[in-house]
C-alpha cells in the first residue's frame, strides 16, 4: 500500500482535510485517540471502515517520518 492509497485529500471530503482512503475518518483522529491513551483496538472498534493494515502503516510511516536524519 503506497501513501496515494492510503490518505486521501479532497475539498469535498471533509473541507480537505486528510481522511483514511474510502473513508470519511480523519487521520488525526487515530492520532487523537492514542493521545488519550485509548488502545488501537478501541479506535478500530470505533471506526470499522478503516483497516488494521491501514492504521499500522500510516503509524509506521509516521514513525519513519519522525526518526529520519535531517
Amino acid at each position: 500500500m503506497t501513501s496515494p492509497d492510503l490518505i486521501t485529500v479532497d475539498s469535498d471530503i471533509l473541507g480537505g482535510t486528510p481522511v483514511f482512503k474510502g473513508t470519511r475518518v480523519p487521520v488525526k483522529t487515530l492520532f487523537d485517540y492514542l493521545e488519550r491513551n485509548y488502545s488501537l483496538e478501541e479506535f478500530l472498534e470505533c471506526f470499522p471502515s478503516v483497516s488494521r493494515t491501514m492504521a499500522c502503516l500510516l503509524l509506521e510511516r509516521s514513525e519513519a517520518a519522525l526518526l529520519a536524519p535531517a
